[in-house]
């Protein structure tokens, strides 16, 4: 499962990458404008969770997952016509 910690800092995410073997990249939220507002990104694969909410908290970090929901079944089709009225 891939994870993605974000970071304020850019040397914070340098830090927390070299720990657990993750890709710094550079986040950009929606309708932001200025470069500097955007967050750093730490894209994670298969790390231990009790490692890493040790450094999200050391580096004032949070997690976004990326595992998509899953689609629920459609509901069953009727068998057959329905009537309203007798006949």
């Amino acid at each position: 499962m891939e994870l993605i910690a974000y970071f304020w800092e850019q040397e914070d995410a340098d830090a927390v990458a070299a720990r657990l073997d993750g890709v710094v990249r550079r986040g950009r939220f929606h309708g932001e404008d200025d470069d500097e507002d955007h967050p750093w990104l730490v894209v994670l694969q298969d790390v231990d969770h009790a490692v890493l909410d040790e450094l999200l908290t050391e580096y004032d970090g949070w997690l976004e997952t990326t595992v998509d929901e899953p689609a629920s079944a459609p509901p069953p089709l009727p068998s057959g016509p329905k009537r309203f009225k007798r006949t």
